[in-house]
């Protein structure tokens, strides 16, 4: 009865290989999601600008050969406003990015670290 019992028991070792496993596939789940959120975010944003665009674009414009000078009109506030908030979500998502990347590469690094270890 005895020697059953302990059939089914780990020894210290494969505990923490089993504990550093989990932990693993868990912080991998955690980034995936939060990549699912991101891209969810990238899309609902993308259509509200769309959607904003199209809400800016109130008065028509006759520029033809005057492209420099349609930064002028008064209507325009609305696609620089676009424009720029385009450009600050992209230098998010691209720094987000950026180290989440990092974040990877260190948890690689000390994986294989600790598998040198051990061996």
């Amino acid at each position: 009865m005895l020697l059953r019992r302990l059939e089914g028991m780990y020894d210290t070792e494969k505990r923490v290989e089993l504990v550093k496993k989990r932990m693993y596939e868990y912080r991998r789940r955690k980034e995936r999601h939060r990549v699912y959120h991101l891209s969810a975010l990238c899309a609902l944003l993308f259509l509200s600008l769309a959607g904003a665009l199209g809400t800016v674009q109130i008065q028509p414009m006759d520029a033809a050969g005057m492209y420099g000078a349609i930064l002028l009109h008064e209507g325009v506030g609305g696609y620089v406003l676009v424009a720029m908030t385009a450009f600050v979500l992209a230098v998010v998502i691209t720094v987000v990015c950026m180290r989440l990347h990092e974040r990877e590469k260190k948890q690689q690094k000390q994986k294989k670290e600790q598998k040198e270890n051990t061996i």
